[in-house]
């Protein structure tokens, strides 16, 4: 599948208006992979009006990026006059909040472009997935597009690229081969690779810190086999707390966090846990666990979350029931 295939449904539907949906707390990945994505189909269908939206705002480092890069986020995306709906590094409509109830009464199609495993229920209602586990980001996929398209990536488009890229691959410790390749294509658009990932830093502010240290004060560990898993709860920074335990020592970390009935739950593991036990945190935990509390989870194989509806001590208890079955298979 490919950028084609959402050019022939665009052309099909005659679309005026394309709606391109991030997450929640949309991470530079997401919101950069919609900008380069509006770029692009603006530039085959120019007369097409594209809209980005992001549920419930964008993450601190996202705006912090908006600084550098011309991108345009509707903060009440017209998603009811939308011909064609576009989920960028979303695999599930409860990742989209506050505009979930809006997707489900469109009447447009849905396309999904992401590098998580597709979720069965999302494959359910998009006409079109266009899913690659073996990206190392979202952007990864739009840089594909553009060369699938034969079309000259511009400097804007090029920065919001690598910054994507950087970011989900913790500034290319995960990259493989093939995502250094599409570094070094973009570096030579002209791109001055040490003063774009400089966008990337941003000082951890106070209640970051804060989080992150009362969840390591908070963890339980237990050891399955070689392994050790650390359990946390904190009320908000779940994933950055969760990676501040992983970078501690454990293998595998997962945080809740509550607000009322609803359930954030953050799970991050280490690649060589992944490597040597074989467990996609995205399939084979977060899923699961996503299902259990009635709500979803998807994810990465090292980089999962879930949303759901329960106690903390419930959903960590389950997850960890879900972590042991695997382990005792592996």
């Amino acid at each position: 599948m490919s950028f084609a295939e959402i050019i022939r449904i665009m052309d099909e539907l005659d679309a005026k208006l394309i709606v391109l949906l991030c997450h929640h707390n949309a991470d530079p990945d997401a919101i950069c992979s919609a900008y380069a994505l509006s770029s692009l189909i603006k530039k085959y269908k120019p007369q097409a009006k594209v809209e980005i939206g992001a549920a419930q705002g964008i993450s601190r480092l996202s705006k912090h990026i908006l600084k550098y890069l011309p991108i345009t986020l509707e903060a009440q995306p017209h998603i009811e006059n939308a011909n064609l709906i576009i989920f960028l590094d979303t695999n599930t409509i409860q990742q989209l909040n506050n505009l979930a109830e809006k997707v489900k009464a469109a009447k447009a199609p849905i396309i999904v472009v992401d590098h998580h495993a597709a979720h069965p229920e999302t494959e359910k209602i998009a006409k079109l997935c266009i899913t690659d586990e073996n990206a190392s980001s979202t952007c990864e996929i739009i840089y594909n597009f553009y060369k699938q398209a034969n079309m000259k990536i511009e400097g804007n488009e090029a920065k919001a690229l690598f910054l994507g890229i950087a970011f989900d691959t913790r500034h290319f410790v995960l990259a493989g081969s093939s995502t250094l390749k599409t570094i070094a294509e973009l570096i030579d658009t002209g791109l001055n690779a040490q003063e774009v990932l400089a966008m990337l830093s941003l000082p951890m502010d106070f209640s970051e810190r804060v989080a992150r240290l009362k969840a390591c004060r908070r963890a339980k560990l237990f050891k399955i086999r070689e392994w050790i898993i650390a359990l946390s709860h904190v009320s908000a920074y779940q994933a950055s707390a969760a990676r501040a335990i992983i970078d501690l020592g454990a293998h595998v970390a997962v945080v809740a966090g509550q607000k009322n009935e609803s359930l954030e739950i953050s799970l991050r593991c280490t690649r060589e846990f992944h490597e040597k036990t074989g467990i996609h945190l995205g399939k084979d935990v977060a899923k699961p666990l996503g299902e259990y509390l009635k709500g979803m989870g998807g994810g990465h194989a090292t980089a999962a979350g879930v949303n759901g509806v329960g106690e903390i001590e419930v959903g960590l208890k389950r997850c960890l029931r879900f972590l042991r079955e695997k382990l005792t298979q592996t």
